[in-house]
């Protein structure tokens, strides 16, 4: 049994042995692979922070439906006030793990965006699916859209103020990169300040922002409650763009490969099923609508996370492009090109001084390896390249293969 302890079987390795046709697997042994380094989850009780937002759906129906316990792991889903929030207890190791904004994970291994900490970023958890919203005041002027608004603040000169959740996340580049993109340039010509999620809609009514940019379901709340508009959905900017990912610190993973690995595991379950059925999607927006998630009606959910939009001003569309959580494994591989995509957006907006190895950080970040081992275990599909293309709504293709000269390129930036 020595002999044995020392190879360090896995578990894994045993069960690929007994399917090649060996005959049974003792107790005994089973509980030596165990002790010698086996993939039974370090930690069995997680925490796991997320913002009360459509998209921390799958952490939520992974500790709900049980997903987790199959894997050996508890997942704790803990509800945070704000990304800052999140980002502290990620860094001083309250929370385990988070459902967190990609730019955010980014920018605190850099030093951008607070205490500066080596992360991990596990898996995408979700594609598309946020907006951005302007005040039913600008709109009952004529500001609708980018375009619209560029013209209005040309004409009527005054401060204009929008939100988005954290300096460095996703909602702050999409507020700076359409505003851009519509002529603004969100640095000189407007004001951008920083307000967590659940307090957008609130903030909005008593006149403290002319638009701003989050997750959903609170673009639908603002239009439900008569005091904002939908001008743009996110998915309008980047077609299956990164969003939320699974996040947890350099020193978690390190010290919990197997926790990580389990968890994992659980979300792509969650993600999985979310997205297989209109049935399993309502059933979702019923749970996480509840008082101890997101905290408000099924109908502020449920029509968008089916593609169901509305924009406040009588138009409605159906969305192919609703947010995704799985998509047959396309939304979760965590590929190197949607990390480094933020890193040019920083750049851009002067949140980077200088050019980083734009590709190296994203290597030491994304854990690919880990994801392709995961998703192979659950027969998930996986991409050949780890990085994709896409063309943006300013028409400029981003492929991940010049960062430098990307981020350099654009006519308005900092």
């Amino acid at each position: 049994m020595t002999d044995l302890l020392k190879t360090k079987l896995s578990r894994r390795s045993v069960l690929q042995t007994v399917a090649a046709g060996a005959v049974g697997v003792s107790p005994a042994l089973r509980a030596l692979v165990y002790a010698a380094g086996s993939d039974k989850p370090e930690k069995e009780e997680v925490k796991i922070g997320f913002i009360p937002l459509t998209d921390c759906a799958s952490v939520v129906m992974a500790s709900v439906l049980g997903f987790d316990k199959k894997y050996g792991v508890k997942i704790i889903p803990t509800k945070e006030a704000s990304w800052a929030g999140v980002r502290d207890k990620l860094v001083n190791g309250e929370l385990d793990f988070a459902h967190v904004l990609y730019g955010l994970v980014y920018g605190v291994h850099l030093g951008t965006a607070g205490p500066k900490k080596d992360m991990a970023v596990l898996m995408s958890i979700n594609n598309n699916g946020q907006a951005i919203s302007l005040s039913k005041a600008l709109a009952d002027k004529g500001a609708v859209d980018g375009p619209s608004l560029a013209k209005l603040m040309t004409k009527e000169k005054r401060e204009y103020t929008f939100a988005g959740t954290f300096p460095t996340g996703t909602h702050a580049m999409w507020m700076h990169y359409w505003l851009a993109a519509a002529g603004i340039n969100p640095v000189s010509e407007a004001k951008l300040i920083t307000v967590p999620p659940p307090q957008m809609v609130a903030n909005m009514r008593i006149g403290n922002m002319d638009g701003f940019c989050v997750g959903e379901p609170w673009n639908h709340r603002a239009i439900m409650d008569g005091i904002g508009i939908t001008a743009n959905t996110t998915q309008d900017i980047w077609k299956d763009h990164p969003e939320k990912v699974l996040g947890t610190t350099a020193d978690f993973l390190k010290k919990n490969p197997n926790t990580c690995r389990a968890v994992m595991m659980a979300v792509l379950e969650a993600s999985r099923w979310i997205d297989a059925s209109l049935q399993n999607k309502m059933k979702m927006a019923e749970t996480v609508a509840e008082k101890s998630y997101i905290n408000t009606s099924v109908d502020v959910i449920n029509q968008r996370i089916l593609g169901r939009y509305q924009n406040g001003l009588g138009k409605t569309w159906d969305d192919p492009n609703h947010m995704k959580f799985f998509n047959d494994g396309a939304v979760n591989f965590p590929y190197l090109s949607d990390g480094m995509w933020f890193l040019t957006q920083h750049k851009r907006w002067g949140l980077l001084k200088a050019h980083p190895d734009y590709l190296a950080v994203a290597k030491q970040i994304n854990q690919i390896d880990l994801y392709k081992d995961v998703a192979s275990a659950m027969k998930i599909n996986v991409p050949k390249d780890v990085m994709r293309s896409s063309k943006l709504m300013d028409g400029v293709v981003w492929d991940g293969k010049d960062p430098k000269k990307y981020a350099d390129d654009f006519k308005i930036k900092a």
